[in-house]
């Protein structure tokens, strides 16, 4: 009896159905966590999942290393924030290096207030010897690290902790942990002033110890550190908000601005939004924007550096501290030990903060994961209007986790007004940057 077409067509059929039985189908990329989607509160136009993956990026990864706090805003607003295990948003959290930024503000107002000068040597008693070469050390190169001051690396710390026998072990920990500043101001020049880029903290505990030098001339030690901590405080510190703040001192009263500085994130996150705003909260200009400026420029000796800031670029045969590859030109952050990253990006209009626990010596896992966001972020079509929208002529937005509002209170007119003067005029306007 013959056998109906049909009846062969129809296992033919079947087969392909079989055959995928035995593979996996093709899967694309996984769902964030629940923890991720938690996290988020607003996307701010990235792509939803992809966001939430960047989140998990730095959270799960291993070779990343335990993230205690993420916070993330656009336009000024809190759009995605998680903590890590034991850490909430009022945990106070150090940001290593990434405090040198406040060094470099607090300098800022003291140059604006005529009290130091960017130009000048910097006025250490002990350099100011006839003959002495460090003599020739400006302020300028203290704040771009380009002192030429001798400052040993050591070699590698035990689990990739600070390197043993260099200048930062030594300062914080060893023989210089008492009075930080003289021993960094014995060094000797390695190379002549200005002409070599060295990262090392202790141009940062210099410049503090000049602050004090300045606010409490003379001083006992617990006048230095009344009168730095209280110029900081109503200076830098109140003005954008960072109330958790809490700064470490040696026992000589000199800020270690260098490592010891300590908020919780959403303060950081303040302390980017400040800096992508030029240096204003609130419609009020707390720093003149020059200086924010000059912050940004980058040093002399090297391209990726600015004043206290890092930049988004790569000098020829380094490796990048941000991500030139991916996120605009315009990026830039402050940057601690252990994967600190206090991120602005004027062009997003974005503000990204990382603080955790990194392998020291190994940075690419973290700043590859961080990476992810700029991706989720890309500039869109009206990045132009949102620099117009923010330029010169406009009033910048006020992050709405910072507490000051448009009607600024009369503490902070009066900082406005002596800053700036009755006219507004910029008293850097005649400094030679």
């Amino acid at each position: 009896m013959p056998v109906h077409p049909i009846r062969l067509i129809l296992p033919l059929l079947a087969l392909p159905s079989l055959w995928a039985c035995g593979e996996p189908a093709s899967e694309g990329p996984p769902p964030p966590s629940t923890e991720a989607e938690a996290a988020i509160a607003n996307d701010g136009g990235a792509p939803h999942a992809e966001l939430g993956r960047a989140i998990d990026g730095l959270f799960n990864t291993d070779a990343v290393g335990p993230t205690h706090a993420l916070v993330i805003m656009k336009r000024g607003s809190v759009i995605a924030e998680r903590y890590g295990p034991g850490i909430s948003d009022t945990t106070r959290l150090p940001g290593w290096s990434a405090g040198q930024c406040l060094t470099s503000l607090m300098i800022g107002q003291l140059v604006s207030d005529g009290r130091l000068r960017l130009n000048e040597s910097a006025p250490v008693p002990e350099w100011r010897r006839p003959g002495d070469p460090r003599g020739e050390v400006t302020l300028r190169q203290l704040l771009q690290m380009r002192s030429g001051l001798r400052f040993a690396k050591g070699r590698p710390g035990r689990e990739g902790g600070i390197a043993e026998q260099s200048d930062a072990m030594r300062l914080l920990y060893l023989d210089g942990r008492d009075d930080m500043a003289a021993y960094a101001e014995a060094q000797p020049l390695e190379s002549p002033a200005g002409q070599t880029f060295a990262d090392s903290g202790a141009n940062a505990i210099i410049l503090a110890d000049l602050a004090a030098r300045v606010l409490a001339p003379d001083g006992s030690p617990e006048a230095r550190r009344a009168a730095v901590m209280g110029y900081l405080q109503s200076r830098v510190l109140t003005p954008i908000g960072m109330e958790s703040t809490q700064a470490g001192f040696d026992r000589a009263g000199t800020l270690t601005g260098s490592g010891m500085i300590h908020a919780n994130a959403r303060d950081w996150a303040k302390l980017a939004e400040f800096l992508r705003h030029r240096g204003s909260v609130a419609g009020a200009q707390i720093l003149p924007r020059r200086w924010i400026s000059f912050m940004r420029e980058p040093s002399p000796r090297n391209a990726a550096y600015g004043a206290g800031v890092w930049l988004n670029t790569a000098p020829p045969g380094e490796t990048a501290r941000l991500w030139p590859a991916t996120a605009p030109a315009d990026v830039f952050a402050c940057l601690g030990e252990y994967g600190q990253y206090v991120v602005s990006s004027p062009e997003q209009l974005l503000t990204v903060v990382r603080l955790g626990r990194s392998h020291p010596t190994r940075n690419a896992p973290c700043t590859s994961a961080s990476e992810r966001f700029w991706r989720c972020f890309r500039a869109g079509s009206n990045s132009s209007q949102s620099r117009k929208d923010d330029s010169e002529g406009h009033r910048p937005r006020a992050p709405k986790i910072v507490t000051l509002t448009s009607h600024a209170p009369a503490w902070l007119r009066k900082v406005r007004s002596t800053i700036w003067g009755s006219r507004g005029d910029d008293p850097l306007k005649n400094i030679n940057f």
